[in-house]
This record gives structure tokens, sequence and C-alpha cells, in this order.
């Protein structure tokens, strides 16, 4: 055993832990190659079966955390552990925003599957910390509804038992057309927070379809703009998934806090408030994660500019798998607190 004295370990117990991390790795990886199956196996209703796969992969460890986190801090309001589990999701999220706007597609695809699923993550823990039972489809319907996928717990539960009790489609045989991935793209972006959802009425008009085939090409310039100017697109993505985790908290605090009588209510209070400035101290804490993610970022962002004078090389190979291991280093991070 471990002993103040020595602060050492015995080579069969270190040996215990780096194979641990190595588990978490695998993990991570493994769990952001299953989450791109799912999107790519069944893009229609991407948002469901995300949702009941977070349900059914977190939930019991959601329950577990909550125990955990209740045991360790008996003096402590549960209000207080949700908020601090709410600003490290945020900040998480940031480093995810961050690499996901990156003009690597082997970090970009894994890095916003990582910000969707420490989401889903903070979002079952708030609620198991609340007493909910976060393997239930009322929960995973209540997700939806705080995400804003669907208007209410109700008709998102009927949305997930449709998906529940049907299959996982099989791999595509061939390509399928561009109106359902329009469709599929626009809904993950809503589950993601990036856009609002709209109602049911104007979702099956035109002018939503053409309104969700504009935003595509717009999100397609966008991307090849990340190629000329990464840094400005990674720091918006940053902002953005950071600020959309902070409000997902805000929403789950406030209706498994009792203080929102509906999803919906939920949002109109999280949307209403605003986080307090941070103290010195705290100023100060922010200043060192910030430099610890800013010399990683800055390397990607300098070996594409190489990249663009010399073209491919193995510069190049080593930025992406540098921002690679950032998306692992972030889940990680979030499994393990």
């Amino acid at each position: 055993m471990r002993t103040a004295e020595s602060g050492s370990y015995p080579a069969e117990v270190e040996a215990d832990r780096r194979g641990g991390l190595r588990r978490r790795i695998a993990a991570a990886l493994s769990g952001s190659r299953e989450l791109v199956q799912i999107v790519y196996r069944d893009p229609e209703h991407v948002a469901e079966r995300l949702t009941l796969y977070a349900g059914q992969s977190l939930g019991e460890q959601s329950r577990e955390w909550a125990e955990s986190a209740r045991e360790a801090r008996p003096g402590a309001d549960r209000a207080e552990i949700a908020e601090e589990l709410r600003i490290q999701s945020a900040r998480i999220a940031r480093i995810d925003g961050a690499v996901s706007g990156t003009p690597f597609l082997i970090a970009l695809v894994p890095g916003y599957m990582n910000y969707l699923w420490q989401e889903a993550r903070m979002s079952l823990r708030i609620a198991a910390l609340y007493g909910r039972d976060a393997t239930a489809l009322t929960t995973a319907s209540e997700m939806l509804a705080l995400r804003g996928v669907h208007p209410t717990p109700e008709a998102a539960e009927k949305a997930l038992l449709v998906v529940r009790d049907g299959p996982l489609p099989a791999k595509p045989d061939s390509r399928r057309p561009l109106a359902m991935w329009i469709r599929s793209g626009w809904a993950l972006l809503i589950f993601g927070g990036f856009l609002s959802a709209p109602d049911e009425e104007s979702a099956r008009s035109l002018r939503h379809l053409l309104r969700g085939a504009l935003g595509f090409l717009i999100a397609g310039v966008v991307w090849v703009i990340t190629w000329v100017l990464p840094l400005t697109f990674m720091i918006a993505m940053a902002w953005s998934c950071e600020a959309h985790t902070r409000q997902l908290g805000r929403r789950a605090q406030a209706f498994y806090g009792g203080e929102a009588a509906s999803p919906s209510a939920a949002i109109g209070i999280a949307r209403r408030r605003h986080d307090r400035g941070h103290d010195r101290r705290q100023w100060i804490r922010g200043v060192a994660l910030g430099l610890s993610v800013a010399i990683p970022m800055a390397f990607v962002v300098y070996v594409n500019h190489v990249r663009q004078t010399v073209g491919v090389s193995w510069l190049g190979a080593l930025g992406a798998l540098v921002a690679l291991s950032m998306v692992l280093a972030t889940a990680v991070i979030a499994a393990r607190h």
C-alpha cells in the first residue's frame, strides 16, 4: 500500500494504475467510434439514438457518482455539488469545442462527439444527484426536452419509444438522399445547442427545408474557412460549446432542483441567468488552465499553417495526433471526476 512517508507504490499497484489509464483512453476512443456509428446508421433519429445510448451507458455510472458525491460531502447542499459539476463540464466543453473547430477531421468528429457525450454525462449526473433514475426512459425524455429537441417530455417519450422498439438500421447499401442528411444534420445541431428547434408546423414547411439547406451551405463555407483562419473558428467553437453546456446545466439544475415545473420553464429560467464573475484566485487558475490548453492548440494552428505551405508532411500528422490526444485527455478527465 502507499504510505505517507514514502509516497511510493508497489510495482503491481503501479502497473494496475497504468492499466486503468489505458482502459479509460481505450474506452474514450471506442465511445467516439460507437457514437459515430449510431449517427451514420440512423441519422434520421440521431438525437433519440444518442440519448438512449447515453442512458444505457452512463445511467448506472451517474447513480454511483451521485451516491459517492453525497457520501463524500454529507454536509454539502446538492445544488452546490451540481453547480461545481456544471462549471467543470463547461471547462471540458471549452476544450472539446476548440478541438472540434480544427480543420483536422481525425479530431473534429471525436471532438464534437465527446462534447455531446460529456453534456449527457453532466445532465444525467445532475438528475441522479436529485434522486432521479438516470437509466429510466422518463429521464431520457426529460433530457431531450431540456435540450429543446422536443417541446415536452411526453412528445420526447413517444419518439424514444419508436426508436427503442425498433432495431438499429443496417449499414446502408447505397447513398442516402441529400435531403435526409440535411434534416439529420439540422437535428444534430439542435441537439448540440447550435440551433433552436422549430415548432411542428414550421418543421414541415418548404421554408424550413430551404433554411436548413442554406445553413448547411454556410456551414460548409465556414469549415473551408477554418483551413485559412483556424484559430478564429476554434475560438468560436470553444465559446459556443462552453456557453451551451453552462446553459444546459442551468436548465437541469432548475428542473431537477424543483425550481421549474417543466423543461420549458427551466429553459426560460436558464436563459435569464448569467454566471457571476470569478474572484482573483479563480481568474489565476483560469489563466493557468488556458495556457495549458493554448500551448498544444498553438502547435495545432502552427502545423496547419506549415501544411498550407509545404503540403502533407510528418508535422501535419503530428499535429493531428496532438489534437486527437486532447480529445482523449478531456474524455479521461470527465470520466474520472
